[in-house]
């Protein structure tokens, strides 16, 4: 580009259209008012604009004034690729996919401790539904809810969930707790649209013995972050997997009803084309997964029953 010119240059002009003067700007640049004024013609001259008004204090011209927030959008990009760029010297990154709904509720909160143990590694978050196909190079890793079953691919076990009513504090003031799961047909729930890996009310209820007959509903949620969210907001009872509510349980702002332990068919998997395990970053963030699954299980399978959901198909 012949109208580019120094860095020097544009810096002095970016300053410039920040102060009122261009002594102001100079001691900005720890340089001489006369350099600044220097720079400053110079870029008019090479790029044949009028880029200011002088006077008692500096004004933009239009055309000043349009080119002003491009070159600040310049430094600002260009300083930020930088402190990326130099964040990332030496470490490795990481390309994860998995659902939304896990990342947020699961994986997110555990990463500072990722962090801690492994800063070598720079983790990517890539959050889809679908399924994933290794070969053109969507992620390195998945983490994925299933039943296991992935041709192909090396895969490990993580953990397993369980399935239950929630409800906030507020609902329950307003509408009294249920003492038994036939109670729960009364009170208003929050049910799941279409989504074939969603616990869903009528397997659970059938599963105790009864009949949903669910009162008139008038939304139905096509997320379990929404799901989640409404019932946080009191307006129903939501069906939940345990790792979806870890947090709005512990910190009280959703109640669990009922010790009716209910495991889900479906559990979480380690998925990767078949030798990229044995990668070293892969072994790291492996090795590190699979403590925090760990983790769960030791918590999770003392309380499984006999219960269990009717088996269904899916489609990851």
């Amino acid at each position: 580009m012949k109208d580019l010119p120094p860095t020097a240059t544009l810096r002095a002009f970016e300053v410039a259209t920040r102060h009122p003067t261009f002594t102001a700007a100079a001691q900005e640049l720890h340089v001489t008012q006369s350099a600044v004024s220097h720079q400053l013609r110079h870029l008019e001259a090479l790029w044949g604009l009028q880029l200011f008004e002088r006077g008692k204090a500096l004004r933009l011209t239009a055309a000043g004034a349009t080119l002003a927030p491009i070159v600040r959008e310049f430094f600002i990009s260009l300083e930020a690729t930088l402190c990326d760029l130099r964040e990332q010297k030496g470490r490795v990154r990481l390309s994860v996919s998995t659902t939304y709904s896990f990342a947020l509720k699961w994986l997110l909160p555990r990463l500072p401790n990722l962090a801690r143990q492994h800063p070598e590694l720079l983790v990517s978050l890539d959050t889809t539904d679908t399924i994933i196909h290794f070969s053109n190079a969507q992620a390195d890793v998945a983490i994925r809810l299933g039943k296991g079953s992935y041709p192909g691919l090396h895969s490990e076990f993580l953990f397993g969930e369980q399935v239950f009513p929630v409800a906030s504090p507020d609902l329950l003031r307003r509408i009294g707790t249920p003492q038994s799961p036939a109670e729960l047909l009364h009170f208003p729930l929050l049910a799941r649209d279409g989504a074939e890996l969603a616990p869903k009310w009528e397997v659970w209820f059938e599963a105790l013995g009864l009949v949903y007959l669910p009162l008139r509903e008038s939304v139905r949620f096509g997320d379990t972050n929404m799901t989640v969210e409404a019932a946080l907001l009191g307006q129903g009872v939501a069906l939940v997997r345990s790792g979806h509510v870890e947090k709005e349980i512990s910190d009280g702002r959703l109640v669990r009803l009922f010790d009716v332990h209910f495991p889900s068919p479906l559990a979480y998997y380690f998925v990767c084309p078949k030798g990229v395990e044995t990668l070293p970053h892969i072994v790291s963030f492996r090795r590190w997964l699979l403590s925090e699954a760990l983790k769960v299980r030791e918590v999770e399978e003392p309380m499984m029953s006999v219960h269990s959901y009717r088996d269904e198909e899916t489609s990851l």
